[in-house]
């Protein structure tokens, strides 16, 4: 037979004689801890003193406080309401009072004369059932333990490669405001992250060929609301500085399961230093033609 031990077990009787009883007979079945009080006050007494106590077996018929006022009071505390009660009776056998003792959160009501080998197994019983749920307890921590670390492991990746990104990222709510950036969209803005949050995205972008500056929340919303993507434009941040810098610009609204758009994702590239080529086709002949005249001459001289 399992001995549970480390179990605590808390016996509650004003008759010395059934304490005793009570102890014999469970110290010979069980490797566990058994307290004894002599009254309702004790036992709650003993509660704050012990907050580990497993299980309590509560004699009904005591003076002052009788099994059933001491069960409510051990109910209105958060650290014992849980423990189970096994209440014991010889004088309130009633379906009455055994309902009443239901009422007042006792798991199990037991008439006197004990049969011995039923106590041991109800006793065993409640072991059992607590053992099983401090070990689903045990799991579900080791799962939320191990969750939470993959969960911070795949944050710290993806925060890596955000702080790593060359481009510059600026993620904002559907109105426009900023509420994330990367340390590359902070560099280009020359502002720190925390002054970026909150900022509209209009005081800080505009647009080439917008009639208005910062125009930013305008057509091009409505359309990215429709197709949830834009291509990439050519556009200018506006630094901190007052510093135009010429980007190349993309826009993407990310939706949520009904559809409506909860972030846009912009990223821009830094497109100083970067020569702008017009897509002229007279002017590519003649550059072409050029070249083949240069590859057929040699200092000057054709071949």
């Amino acid at each position: 037979m399992t001995r549970y031990a480390g179990f605590k077990l808390l016996i509650v009787d004003d008759h010395a004689h059934n304490l005793f009883t009570l102890r014999t007979l469970i110290e010979s079945q069980m490797d566990i801890v058994v307290l004894e009080a002599t009254s309702g006050q004790e036992a709650i007494d003993l509660t704050h003193r012990h907050p580990d106590i497993d299980l309590i077996i509560l004699d009904v018929q005591m003076p002052d406080m009788d099994g059933f006022e001491t069960a409510s009071m051990l109910k209105l505390r958060k650290r014992t309401r849980d423990i189970p009660v096994i209440f014991l009776t010889a004088a309130f056998k009633s379906e009455e009072f055994q309902q009443r003792g239901f009422a007042v959160g006792a798991v199990d009501y037991l008439l006197k004369p004990i049969d011995d080998n039923l106590l041991i197994n109800k006793i065993s019983t409640y072991f059992r059932l607590i053992e099983k749920e401090r070990e689903l307890n045990r799991t579900l921590e080791q799962v939320v333990v191990e969750r939470t670390a993959e969960l911070a492991e795949a944050r710290q990746y993806l925060m890596n490669i955000l702080d790593h990104m060359g481009e510059a990222l600026l993620v904002l709510d559907p109105q426009g405001n900023i509420k994330l950036t990367n340390p590359a969209a902070q560099r280009m803005l020359g502002y720190r992250g925390e002054d970026l949050l909150g900022m509209s995205i209009g005081d800080v972008f505009e647009e080439e060929g917008d009639a208005e500056a910062g125009a930013f929340m305008g057509t091009w919303l409505e359309a990215l609301i429709r197709t949830g993507a834009l291509s990439r434009i050519e556009a200018r941040f506006i630094a901190s500085n007052g510093r135009r810098v010429p980007i190349l610009f993309s826009r993407t609204a990310v939706k949520d399961g009904d559809g409506r758009i909860s972030d846009i994702i912009c990223i821009a590239k830094d497109m100083t230093g970067y020569a702008r080529i017009e897509d002229d086709s007279a002017e590519a002949d003649t550059s072409r033609r050029r070249g083949r005249q240069d590859e057929n001459s040699v200092g000057g001289v054709r071949r």
